[in-house]
Order: C-alpha cells, then sequence, then structure tokens
C-alpha cells in the first residue's frame, strides 16, 4: 500500500514541476492550502501519535517530543547551510548552477525520507498511514514546483531541471520501498515520526507558507491555510 500511495507522490511532483513552467497568479493559493494541510497533519495527528507510540518520557519530556524538536533544528540547519530559501527567491547577483543542483539535490534526499516515513506510518495502521500520506503527496507537489524552479533558476539547461524533476518524483517510491525489507519496532517508530514531524513543520512554517506570502499577502492565502488545517481536523475527526 505504501509503494501503491508512493506512485501518487511520484505523479504529485511531476505535477508540480509541470506547474512551475505555467503557474501564474494562482500559486500562492496552492502553496497556501499545502501549508495547512501539512500544519493539521503534524499537530493534530502525526505528532499525538508518535507521543503515544514513542514510549518512556527523557528526562521528564516524552521522546517522540525531543526527537520532534531535533527534527526542526535539523531541517533548520539544512535550510541555512544550503541557503534553500536565498536560492528559491533569486538571491544573489551570481548564479551558479552546481548552487542550483545542491539545492535541488537536497530536495531529493528530502523526498527519499518522505517516502520512508510512508512506509513506516503505514506500518503503524491504515489510518496514520494515510494522513501522512496526505501530507507527503500534497508537499510533494511543492517540492516538484521548487525542484523545477530552483534548477532552473541557477542557469542549468531544461534538460538538467527535468532530469532533476524526475529524481525528486521518484524518491518516495524508493524510500516506501525500503521500508518493504523491515518492519520498525513501536518506540523506535514513534521517534521516528516525530522526528519526522519536527521536518514537516518546519518545511511549512518557514519555507511553504512563507512562499505562498511572499508576493500575494493576500486574505484569500490566509483562508486557504486555515481550510488545509480545517481539513486534516475534519479527516481526522472521522477517522476516529
Amino acid at each position: 500500500m505504501a509503494v501503491f500511495v508512493a506512485l501518487g507522490a511520484f505523479l504529485m511532483t511531476l505535477a508540480g514541476g509541470w506547474v512551475a513552467q505555467r503557474v501564474t497568479d494562482r500559486r500562492h493559493l496552492v502553496l497556501g492550502f499545502a501549508g495547512g494541510l501539512m500544519l493539521g497533519v503534524v499537530g493534530l495527528d502525526l505528532l499525538p501519535e508518535a507521543i503515544d507510540a514513542a514510549g518512556n518520557p527523557v528526562f521528564g519530556v516524552p521522546a517522540a517530543l525531543l526527537l520532534f524538536v531535533g527534527g526542526f533544528l535539523v531541517a533548520h540547519l539544512v535550510e541555512r547551510l544550503l541557503a534553500v530559501r536565498q536560492v528559491a527567491h533569486g538571491a544573489g547577483e551570481e548564479r551558479v548552477p552546481q548552487v542550483g543542483l545542491t539545492a535541488a539535490a537536497a530536495m531529493v534526499g528530502h523526498s527519499l525520507m518522505d517516502g520512508v516515513a510512508l512506509g513506516a506510518a503505514f506500518q503503524v495502521g491504515a489510518g496514520m498511514g494515510a494522513a501522512v500520506a496526505l501530507a507527503v503527496i500534497t508537499h510533494d507537489f511543492a517540492d516538484g514546483f521548487n525542484t523545477y524552479t530552483i534548477t532552473s533558476l541557477y542557469g542549468n539547461a531544461r534538460r538538467k531541471a527535468v532530469l532533476m524533476l524526475f529524481a525528486d518524483a521518484a524518491a518516495p517510491l524508493v524510500g516506501a520501498a525500503t521500508t518493504l525489507l523491515f518492519t520498525l519496532p513501536e518506540e523506535p517508530l514513534g521517534c521516528y515520526l516525530g522526528f519526522f514531524g519536527g521536518a514537516l513543520l518546519y518545511l511549512a512554517a518557514a519555507e511553504i507558507l512563507p512562499e505562498a506570502h511572499h508576493e500575494h499577502p493576500a486574505r484569500s492565502t490566509l483562508l486557504c491555510t486555515v481550510a488545509g488545517a480545517g481539513f486534516i481536523w475534519l479527516v481526522v475527526g472521522i477517522a476516529d
């Protein structure tokens, strides 16, 4: 099931790259809704499940929460080292093609971990898997969009941009397939999902939502974000 759902992530990533070549002023609404979905999945479903599964606290704090903070900080460190935001916004006067390829490669690595998280979530249960699948598929649309944009923005040929787009699309499939070879015990699984939730929240708060409001700080974008979080609340409520 995880690999089958990862096919959706594959197609959504390609769709994001396709839209990157054609989108006009509606991009902010799509990214705003995607950010709301990711926020809802982390806060309303992923993190509570991770806390329940992760076992005993560590020095008074649930292990899943410690790794949640760790995932957030690691994502922040990677973002700062590679300056993904500056690249995405076209900062800097000199645009070296290798910078765009490096940033795109980092997104491919993240998408690989998305696939692992997807497979791990389905090991917890179908409901958890469905929630994480929604987050991964939604996030991969933005990943595809940004992978193509960043690669081409820094002067790389269209062929390289398309190649990086396909690598980013295939990464969740590879990651999900690896989880067919092993089953994670409940406690390590909860810890991993906590770490993944922290990284996912960072991407939503520091990358997706600021990008949504960057050029269009419109009320409609905020409403899309609220609608995305509310939709996840509805999904969680129905599932319970």
